[in-house]
């Protein structure tokens, strides 16, 4: 049976507006403020080029794109010249011409002016050696994430994360019920996602995997190839379904290799460039020990529930609630001046629990579950943790009900939409 969903303006009143804004934009206009070059980055289609151009602070900005060819081909021939077109730039989809890189390195040089210029990419520019090396010093980056219900809705933020780090563990009940409520049912928003356009502008599912097929196939025959990393989309492509099935399990290449009949040197580039692109999150596991943390195999995720949604062709699962959840904590971190910690935890009897919220010595185990009616079963993980890390003051179970309460010592449950 087709999924079925409320009208998008049940949600947004303000969608005749072109903007809704988005947690990270505070945090950008902080990084303006001090560094002269700002790198926006995120998957396509995530709304970097709609905040950029509609952050007051950058009105006076000069926005060049250089998907059109004719400027690409422009910048390629002389950069130089490409910058002299305006006092201060937004260059969107820079990674496409990494010759203007060094072009801004040397005008930041001659003159560090706050803000001077904006790019955005669709791969992770400071991740690429050259690139890095390039603006080292020069450059903040910031990456924006699929919308989280709360900027859906115009409210320009996540969940309340922080509150509940700054509160005790008794004041949780009391304060997730005080807030906006947000009610709705988790299989819904998953299949919604949020990509911008199939979230706010499409009405029901089949429109959505429309767009989310059309999505697939312009990054795997577009973006792909530019980066020049792929001899076998299809094995690429084979790859990500792969991927959305093992949504939140440990990412395991030998496996993945074995499974799909690909080399595990070739599926370790294809990772590589997902992770690059913002099709992957590796989420390390957390240990008191740093180094521990660096040797711990991580958990894999797609960055979007619709869109692991759509290349598994099944229905919405607890997995896809859980990524949910961390489309609003990673929201939440990235739009942070000190970001906070984000990993999973897990130990060798195979206790886990999904997030671990670190943020200035506090921590906060959250587990995800999309029963209506979770146990004290459900909370094993986080008491096992707790029991470890006795300095974390309690654990959050998020579970696809409609109470909060205490559900066992130091474990509140709460629905999930009181807080993702």
């Amino acid at each position: 049976m087709p999924l079925a969903f409320p009208h998008m303006n049940d949600y947004h009143s303000d969608m005749e507006t072109g903007f809704l804004p988005r947690a990270a934009g505070p945090h950008l206009e902080r990084l303006l403020g001090v560094f002269p070059v700002v790198a926006v980055m995120g998957a396509r289609q995530v709304g970097k080029s709609t905040l950029v151009r509609h952050l007051p602070s950058l009105g006076q900005h000069l926005y060049l794109n250089l998907d059109d060819l004719d400027l690409r081909l422009q910048a390629e021939a002389d950069p130089q010249a490409l910058l002299h077109r305006g006092e201060r730039l937004i260059l969107d989809e820079v990674q496409r011409v990494p010759e203007l890189l060094l072009a801004i390195k040397r005008a930041v040089d001659a003159a560090r002016i706050p803000g001077r210029f904006v790019l955005t990419g669709s791969a992770h520019l400071l991740l690429h050696a050259h690139l890095g090396e390039t603006l080292a010093g020069r450059a903040a980056h910031l990456v924006i994430w699929p919308m989280t219900r709360r900027e859906q809705q115009g409210l320009g933020r996540a969940g309340p994360w922080g509150e509940l780090l700054a509160a005790p563990v008794r004041a949780w009940p009391y304060l997730l019920r005080e807030l906006p409520g947000l009610r709705e049912d988790w299989q819904q928003a998953v299949a919604r996602g949020g990509f911008p356009v199939p979230a706010l502008l499409l009405k029901d599912w089949e429109e959505r995997r429309m767009w989310l097929r059309a999505y697939l196939q312009t990054y795997l025959e577009r973006d792909v190839p530019a980066l020049r990393a792929v001899e076998n989309l299809p094995e690429l492509r084979r790859l990500l379904e792969a991927l959305a099935l093992r949504s939140g399990s440990l990412l395991n290449q030998s496996e993945l290799a074995r499974d799909l009949g690909i080399s595990q040197p070739t599926v370790h580039r294809y990772l590589n460039l997902l992770e690059v692109s913002f099709l992957l999150i590796r989420l390390r596991g957390y240990a008191r020990s740093r180094t521990k943390r660096l040797i711990k195999a991580p958990k894999a995720y797609l960055p979007d529930p619709a869109l692991a949604l759509h290349l598994t062709g099944g229905q919405p699962s607890g997995a896809h609630l859980e990524t949910l959840v961390l489309l609003d904590l990673l929201a939440f971190t990235h739009s942070q001046v000190n970001p906070p910690g984000l990993y999973y935890w897990r130990t060798a009897s195979g206790q886990e629990v999904d997030f671990i919220l670190e943020a200035e010595g506090k921590l906060l185990p959250v587990e995800v579950k999309a029963t209506a009616r979770p146990t004290p079963k459900d909370a094993q993980g986080l008491l096992s943790f707790l029991a470890e890390y006795p300095e974390a003051p309690g654990g959050l179970l998020l579970h696809g009900g409609e109470e909060v309460f205490p559900l066992v010592d130091r474990v509140v449950a709460a629905p999930w939409w009181m807080v993702a």
